[in-house]
């Protein structure tokens, strides 16, 4: 029976779950955003949340437990001295699921958990690739209508000075 056992086991072992959540947790931090089931992803928050929030404290100690996690030195140092520093006056909350859909073979819900407070970086890159040609025609038109009207102004002052 599983009374009082509130977490997901993901149908792994103990040993094959906590390398698993490790691995995707250093892939979180190094890359501020993985794709992967839904599922995994509630499972990651609640793994990566709690060093998070014990990185925000930057001490030897706070160093070692989390390092007893991950066990990547890289990951340890992206998240002390780039992530925590973003997120030292966030009180929780630091990562944010965002459902996109099914998976095509197995129709596995599918979504991808980010880190709140690096979304800006990625919106501007999608608003970028985002353009159509109609929009740059619209900014070019612009400029271009307005240059016209800025040359006659000051031929009709020099008319009128005259």
């Amino acid at each position: 029976m599983r009374h009082g056992k509130k977490f997901n086991h993901l149908s792994r072992t103990a040993s094959h779950r906590d390398a698993m959540l490790s691995n995707m947790a250093i892939s979180l931090i190094m890359h501020k955003r993985i794709t992967t089931t839904l599922a995994k992803a509630k499972a990651l928050k609640k793994f990566v949340e709690p060093l998070m929030t014990k990185a925000k404290q930057d001490t030897t100690n706070a160093r070692r437990v989390v390092f007893s996690h991950l066990q990547n030195k890289y990951a340890i140092t992206e998240l002390f001295q780039i992530i925590a520093p973003k997120i030292a006056d966030r009180p929780g909350g630091y990562t944010r699921i965002i459902k996109t859909g099914f998976r095509k073979g197995d129709m596995a819900p599918i979504c991808f958990i980010e880190l709140v407070d690096f979304d800006e970086n990625m919106a501007k890159a999608q608003k970028k690739a985002t353009r159509t040609r109609r929009s740059r025609k619209s900014n070019a038109a612009a400029p271009a209508a307005e240059a016209p009207a800025a040359t006659e102004a000051p031929a009709a002052e020099e008319a009128n000075a005259e």
